[in-house]
């Protein structure tokens, strides 16, 4: 991988070096004009180690995958299109009296030869000073086109900062290769992450505007140009008809994996968890001036070794965890429920819908509390973003709801409970929507709340049992849900027995899939 260029050093490189120059390739009579390149692609990586009891994904096996291809063609790249620091278990974790926050992912991508990464929306969950310690960490490149720091009200690039000193996160990054023949090339790069996660210290342009500056501004100084993104499909395929001369996508944000060709340009999308990875092969030829495209779809599994360098710090990084969770009370390898659909705990869903996944939280809550006439949770508790695939072990779940929460029981008026869901309606989209059990309904023709067949009654005591997070007021918009408020009845004790489903959410969901 070449050095990175900061904007002063492409200006610079500008006066000097024009795209003419860079398609003629070197003077070698046995430079055959030339290039090919070859960019595995993950995206939405929030775990290192492999999932399903071992048989999918995996840093270990990204960087075997990423080894084999450059063993046939040096230039092979690895590439993160964005969500890799969180959400994530481990940030729920300490190590050496911090929180963990991303650490253990910077590391295994350092180990499995990391080329460039991007941020996501989720990169923003983390503090300021996690996100720059990560960033300093790591030893691959940043691109961020349309994300900025904001500090005192003024707005600039993010910071790298290292041993051999300090440079900001470029806006866009230009490559020179070569190959055994000579034959050389440069490519351009953009990264651009929807501006979805408004964390204080962010600041975002327009992926559009930035997108059609930044195309225009190097294009004429490489010989293709590749933007990596972390947004919508949608805009994805918006951004390749804005701009028909990309040679490609790379992305990410959706975990399902995604493909789609939009004139010349191919859009990538592995599986999240590096179930899978794209392959995107690039020829580039100068004597007819023309670029080819090629993609495949490489499923992460165990017909692809370990790579035993990243294992090991794989492995470190698990024993940290499992540490942690025994002391919890938790066997991270048991498997809790072996058949069944795969449980979907996609954030865009359970922030806006109900799940097979949210719907079995909510009985859980219930079968732990009995007495509770209802059982919520907000949305903001379930952090996977993933949809969880059988067999389900307890390190699912608490990957799940990593930062777990007891259950507590409380008596609260009628009106204060209905003025709690109605404020969960209008939380949708974020963490503070509100899931329930299915004994409560919403008539959508009346916009009634009917509880067992009966509409709620203002006057009436419900007894409901409820994270305690929501409890605090913390929750979006629910600040008035708290001990203080009148129309709480009675506060019941917290459980802390670990013994006693209550005192973990994650117990009570595992005592319940175990029926299965």
């Amino acid at each position: 991988m070449k050095k990175l260029f900061t904007p002063i050093f492409i200006i610079a490189c500008l006066a000097f070096v024009s795209c003419s120059s860079t398609r003629k390739g070197a003077s070698s009579t046995t430079d055959n004009g030339k290039i090919d390149l070859v960019f595995v692609q993950v995206n939405d990586v929030y775990e290192i180690a492999p999932l399903e009891n071992g048989l999918v994904g995996g840093m270990a096996r990204v960087a075997t995958l990423k080894q084999d291809y450059k063993a046939k063609n040096p230039n092979t790249f690895l590439v993160m299109a964005g969500d890799f620091l969180s959400p994530s278990v481990y940030n729920s974790l300490k190590y050496e009296g911090k929180r963990i926050r991303g650490k253990q992912m910077v590391e295994a991508m350092n180990a499995a030869g990391m080329d460039m990464a991007i941020f996501g929306n989720h990169e923003f969950d983390i503090s300021e000073t996690e996100l720059q310690d990560r960033i300093n960490e790591s030893r691959f490149h940043w691109i961020a086109s349309n994300s900025f720091q904001k500090k005192e009200n003024v707005v600039a690039s993010f910071v790298k900062t290292t041993p051999d000193g300090s440079a900001p996160l470029p806006e866009s990054y230009l490559m020179a290769v070569t190959d055994a023949d000579g034959t050389t090339a440069t490519i351009g790069f953009i990264g651009l992450t929807l501006p979805f996660n408004k964390a204080s210290y962010v600041g975002y342009a327009d992926p559009f505007a930035v997108a059609d500056t930044l195309y225009n501004r190097i294009k004429n100084s490489c010989d293709a140009v590749v933007a990596i993104t972390h947004q919508s499909m949608e805009d994805d395929i918006a951004l390749a008809k804005r701009l028909p001369g990309l040679a490609a996508i790379i992305g990410g944000h959706e975990h399902d994996m995604r493909y789609q060709k939009v004139g010349n340009v191919y859009i990538t999308k592995a599986h999240a968890n590096a179930r899978s990875a794209y392959v995107i092969k690039l020829r580039i030829n100068h004597r007819n001036q023309s670029i080819k495209v090629k993609t495949g779809l490489k499923m992460i599994n165990e017909s692809v070794a370990m790579d035993p360098a990243t294992d090991v710090v794989v492995k470190k990084w698990t024993d940290i965890a499992n540490k942690n969770y025994a002391s919890l009370g938790f066997d991270a390898t048991k498997v809790v429920m072996q058949k069944g659909e795969p449980l979907d705990g996609r954030e865009t869903e359970v922030r806006s819908t109900t799940t097979n996944f949210t719907s079995m939280i909510t009985a859980s809550i219930k079968q732990a509390a009995p007495l509770a006439d209802v059982a919520i949770i907000n949305a903001g508790a379930i952090r996977v973003d993933d949809i969880l695939q059988m067999p389900v072990t307890q390190y699912d779940i608490l990957r799940s709801l990593p930062f777990g929460g007891s259950i507590i029981e409380v008596d609260m008026k009628g009106r204060l409970l209905l003025k709690v869901l109605e404020t969960g309606l209008k939380n949708r989209g974020i963490g503070g929507f509100l899931h329930y059990s299915s004994d409560l309904v919403l008539n959508i023709d009346t916009h009634t709340w009917m509880l067992k067949g009966l509409p709620l009654d203002a006057e009436k005591t419900y007894h409901v049992a409820l994270l305690d997070f929501l409890m605090t007021g913390g929750e979006a918009n629910m600040d008035y849900l708290n001990p203080k408020n009148p129309d709480i009845v009675k506060m019941y004790p917290v459980i802390t027995d670990i013994n006693d489903p209550r005192s973990d959410v994650r117990l009570a969901i595992i005592r319940y899939m175990e029926k299965f």
